[in-house]
């Protein structure tokens, strides 16, 4: 049986390694043309050499974003730009206009298209239409349930991709005209202003705002492998390198253990305290199981406070002497219970007994971001390129 794939997003290189690293299957990202995070760092073609040269090595794959609404002035250039991302080495097209599609299908063949979720695609009628024209993919709308999935699968014979983790759209998928009508940035076009989330004035009385609770699907997650869903797509694309970190390796952990039949209920809880954790929005599963209701949005102001959980991360470990080398991202102290987590899957929890500055001298306190600290840490595991550390409680 083939497995499940875990799809997620990487707004730059750093990224990218590091999603693939915690477990990623594959990864979606956005050039610096026709993509719609045109705030997101993304990848000059150099890059998306480099990317799909690291994902490749891996046994893993790069799908490259090419799904903005298309205007005439759009198309100059964009064969050009098409011919020189498939030759840095991507796998697959994510697309919504009629005309890209068929283009990549007739002079890229061995590339595949996937439908982008811009297209709004909720039925297997439309889902057979885009078939006939090749796409091998459908990113489906995200505000199906479980029973409408699991009747698009049996339905047709292309591979189905679902999101699973992230921000919501207030708007139908692909809908959005309230940034172009607020701000004259048109969503479609890669210039959200994220409107939805803005708070606006109520005749005096609180502020009111229509913006979403995030998608946490952890709980589903069998669901979706039950019912056939070919891959789970994580939201973030301009996430940090820590959320990313965390979420790709919590739904790593849930796949593996699922597949495995190792999942019990305590890990699950474990597993979804972090994924909670890790957010500063409250979550609700949305439309899988129920009609969406009030209790999915905020509607009258939200806090989203960021927590300083993520205090570093690992440098380099020296095992004869014990060191974990970091880069500080946030305070943290002698006595403080820390957790290191690894791209392998390793959790490890200890007190902190041993701080040193840069110059080795011994300290309290580590309170100046974006210096680097050496933490005494006995421990015989590897402890490889992008590990992190975090709190667990302080001392």
């Amino acid at each position: 049986m083939k497995r499940i794939e875990l799809l997620s997003p990487a707004g730059d290189l750093e990224r990218l390694k590091v999603t693939l690293l915690y477990g990623a299957d594959a990864v979606y990202i956005g050039g610096q043309q026709y993509s719609l995070r045109a705030n997101a760092n993304n990848f000059s073609i150099d890059e998306i050499r480099e990317g799909c040269e690291f994902a490749h090595k891996l046994g893993k794959k790069v799908h490259l974003t090419l799904n903005i609404v298309f205007h005439n002035e759009d198309m100059d250039g964009v064969e050009e730009y098409i011919k020189d991302v498939v030759e840095a080495g991507i796998d697959a097209f994510i697309v919504s206009d009629p005309f890209i599609i068929s283009y990549i299908k007739k002079n890229y063949p061995n590339v595949q298209v996937h439908l982008s979720t811009q297209n709004s695609t909720s039925n297997y009628e439309a889902i057979r239409f885009f078939e006939s024209e090749g796409v091998d993919r459908v990113v489906l709308a995200r505000e199906l349930s479980k029973v409408q999935i699991e009747e698009v699968i049996k339905n047709v014979n292309c591979d189905i991709e679902t999101f699973i983790h992230g921000a919501m759209c207030t708007c139908f998928s692909g809908r959005c005209a309230l940034s172009n009508y607020v701000t004259n940035r048109d969503a479609n076009r890669g210039g959200c202003a994220q409107v939805c989330r803005f708070s606006f004035e109520n005749s005096g009385e609180k502020d009111f705002t229509m913006a979403t609770k995030d998608m946490n699907m952890a709980n589903h997650i069998k669901d979706l492998i039950d019912i056939g869903v070919t891959s789970l797509k994580v939201e973030g694309r301009m996430r940090s390198l820590y959320y990313l970190a965390v979420v790709i390796g919590t739904y790593r952990a849930i796949i593996d253990d699922l597949y495995a039949g190792t999942m019990t209920d305590d890990k699950m809880k474990t597993y979804q305290a972090r994924l909670d954790r890790v957010a500063n929005r409250e979550t609700s599963t949305h439309f899988f199981t129920r009609e969406e209701n009030y209790t999915d949005q905020y509607y009258s102001g939200r806090s989203e406070v960021s927590n300083q959980d993520y205090l570093g991360q690992v440098i380099s470990y020296d095992k004869e002497n014990k060191l974990l080398k970091i880069f500080e991202r946030n305070y943290f102290e002698v006595g403080d219970t820390i957790e290191l987590f690894t791209p392998n899957g390793d959790h490890i929890e200890f007190v902190l007994e041993d701080l040193y500055n840069q110059e080795m001298e011994a300290e309290d306190i580590a309170r100046h971001p974006d210096d680097v600290y050496y933490l005494g840490l006995d421990t015989d595991i590897d402890i490889p390129e992008y590990s992190m550390i975090k709190i667990v409680k302080a001392g």
